[in-house]
């Protein structure tokens, strides 16, 4: 008997990545370069999708997520203790400033739905982070994959709904698939790839399939990469919609935008209140699914290379924390300068760091026996570290003022 396909632990990463800050990234793509940088878009999501493929293998085939397989008896000493460190300044460090930004956006997204001025954002941002705070402590797994299977499919009727309301020039769209950089387009190439391709994902989904399927089979395996095709597709193409509703609206037309929700206004005048609502919908999903998986992932990668169960007070407490930190933050109106800086910092030398140490172990057969990476997929395994390496020198350097 066949198994129905189904979405599962691959929409926690999609939901991870549509953030704020991607939706911020392809905003500003489609505004200030119409088209042109639709291929990075692409680029990014098949690098994701080799990343997470590889995750989905070491945590039904190995066991274990990759928190445990840095910690695990055989790796290096200096290895394990500075991926500890890494770990929890990227992400605990990390995740808690950037919590704040995804709970501003998600209130950002409010505040356009309900067309209201300032005078609305803390109750909007208080509302988002308590909602996320609620979804953590009383979902269990399947509850919390529900809501984000939800806020994705929201995500993508409201975006695309939005390209729909704008009528974009299908050709322009093609045409961005063959790789072009227009003057000044580098570092928006760069942003748009790097909040696709996020190091804390690897942690979140090597977790989460062990969660769903719980057996090491075949079945189970297949369904996992079929799911992380799907899901992480499908958040690429949420992506590529807001960048091309923003290229068919504001490109050319002299407007200063600087976020989503700068979007959603600009829209209303030309098209009308239904795409203002469009847009704020999609943009308050996006803030909502990330304040959520931010501190999900932030529990499962401490739990894992501190050798605490995931799950239970101890977990739940982690990802609590980092909820009410980062509203904390975003009803203070405060930028935390430091954190960030520190986090950019971590983020850029875990990143290419677990993307190494992942190709290492899926050629373990101590770990995969005779599942281990064959020579196509070393290939574009390496690829994908290089541009990691890359993106994450681009992160240091930028947060040392060197590189802009």
């Amino acid at each position: 008997m066949t198994r129905k396909f189904s979405i599962g632990p691959g929409a926690l990463v999609a939901a991870a990545f549509i953030g704020p800050g991607t939706v911020t990234a392809c905003t500003l793509a489609g505004a200030n370069f119409g088209f042109a940088l639709v291929w990075a878009l692409v680029f990014a999501t098949f690098a994701t999708i080799i990343l997470q493929e590889m995750t989905v293998r070491l945590g039904i085939l190995g066991g274990a997520g990759l928190g445990e397989a840095l910690v695990a008896p055989g790796t290096p000493a200096a290895l394990k203790w500075g991926a500890i460190v890494l770990v929890l300044a990227a992400l605990a460090l990390g995740n808690a400033a950037y919590e704040a930004g995804n709970i501003t956006g998600g209130a950002l997204g409010m505040r356009a739905i309900l067309g209201e001025g300032e005078g609305i954002q803390r109750i909007t941002a208080l509302a988002t982070g308590l909602l996320a705070a609620l979804i953590l402590l009383l979902g269990r797994y399947k509850t919390l994959e529900r809501v984000l299977i939800g806020l994705v499919l929201l995500m993508s009727l409201a975006f695309a709904a939005s390209l729909v309301l704008v009528r974009p020039d299908i050709g322009s769209m093609i045409g961005g698939l063959r790789p072009t950089l227009p003057d000044g387009s580098l570092l928006t190439a760069m942003a748009l790839i790097g909040t696709t391709i996020v190091p804390y994902n690897l942690f979140l989904h090597a977790a989460a399939v062990r969660e769903r399927w719980k057996e090491n089979t075949e079945a189970g395996l297949n369904a996992a990469i079929a799911d992380t095709r799907v899901s992480v597709g499908l958040g690429g193409l949420i992506s590529i919609l807001v960048l091309s509703t923003a290229a068919a609206s504001l490109f050319g037309a002299g407007m200063v935008i600087s976020s989503g929700a700068d979007m959603a206004s600009a829209l209303e005048p030309a098209y009308g209140s239904a795409a203002r609502i469009l847009a704020g919908a999609g943009l308050c999903a996006a803030g909502l699914s990330s304040a959520i998986t931010a501190p999900l992932a932030t529990a499962y990668a401490v739990c894992e290379v501190t050798g605490r169960p995931k799950s239970g007070w101890f977990f739940k407490g982690i990802a609590l924390a980092i909820v009410f930190i980062g509203l904390s933050v975003a009803l203070l109106g405060i930028r935390p300068v430091e954190l960030i800086l520190i986090a950019q910092v971590a983020n850029g030398l875990l990143l290419p760091v677990v993307a190494a140490f992942l190709l290492i172990t899926m050629n373990r057969k101590s770990v995969l026996g005779s599942h281990t990476n064959g020579p196509v997929r070393n290939a574009l395994g390496v690829l994908v570290v290089l541009v990691a390496a890359f993106l994450g020198l681009r992160l240091i350097l930028r947060a040392l003022g060197i590189w802009p």
